[in-house]
Formats: structure tokens, sequence, C-alpha cells
């Protein structure tokens, strides 16, 4: 299990978090909880309503829709953010292709940290954007 200052040091590894003070990463380290998943198992099944997003400490994922493979995700990166933002279905699956270590963030406790600090919520709307852009790109196609 990660301490809380364990947690500070790779909430700082990540893009999102990487301009926030030390104390601040610090709250946000206390509301994740640290949770595994075996190699084939689900992070996140499509069309299920998302009540968190996981920050991926070890391992790799792969995003899907259907039978089409969206992205792969490894340490340091976030998914399942766009359940922070709303209570919509679920866009993808996402799977486990190694055992993965996250750290998970319940909405309710990330939306009390988004109110306060608004460069957490720009940061996820660049990385909702890029995801984006990487989807329509002619050689995602």
């Amino acid at each position: 299990m990660l301490s809380t200052v364990e947690k500070v040091l790779f909430l700082k590894q990540i893009d999102l978090f990487r301009k926030i003070p030390g104390d601040e990463l610090a709250r946000i380290g206390r509301i994740t909880r640290e949770v595994t998943f075996g190699m084939g198992e689900a992070l996140i099944y499509e069309g299920d309503i998302g009540e968190a997003a996981f920050l991926i400490v070890e391992g790799a994922v792969k995003v899907q829709s259907g039978d089409k493979e969206i992205a792969t995700l490894s340490k340091n990166q976030f998914v399942g953010e766009m359940a922070i933002l709303d209570s919509e279905p679920r866009s993808a699956t996402v799977l486990a292709t190694e055992p993965v270590r996250a750290l998970k963030i319940d909405r309710e406790d990330f939306y009390d940290i988004l109110k306060e600090r608004n460069e957490i919520a720009q940061g996820i709307i660049k990385i909702l954007t890029w995801r984006l852009r990487e989807c329509q790109s002619p050689e995602k196609g």
C-alpha cells in the first residue's frame, strides 16, 4: 500500500497534477484508494454508469469500444476521467493487459477538489480533447 507521501510523489509525475502544490496533492492522495487488477480483468465496463476514475501506478490497460481497440494506457496515465465529469454510461471497456495497480478516485470526492482547483479541471479538459483528436486521426480510422 502506498503511503500519502508516496501518493503525492506519484501524483507529481502525472501531467494533470504536476503544477499542484504538495499540500493539495496530499489532499488528493487522501481521497484515493489503491486497487489492483489481474491480467484480463476489467477496470471499467462499457455502458456502466461511471463513479470513479483510475490513475495507473503500475501495469497497462487497453481501452476498447465493442471489438475495436481505441488506446493503450500505462503507468502515470489516467483512465475513466469522463466519469468524473458526468453521470453518463461509460463509453468504453478498459481491460488490464498485465497486472495493474492503480489509485481509484471517486467522483464525489473529486468534485470537491475540482471546485477549488481550476487547473485540475483544465487539465482534464486537455486530456479529453487530446484523446478525442487521437481517436479521430486518420491512422486510427
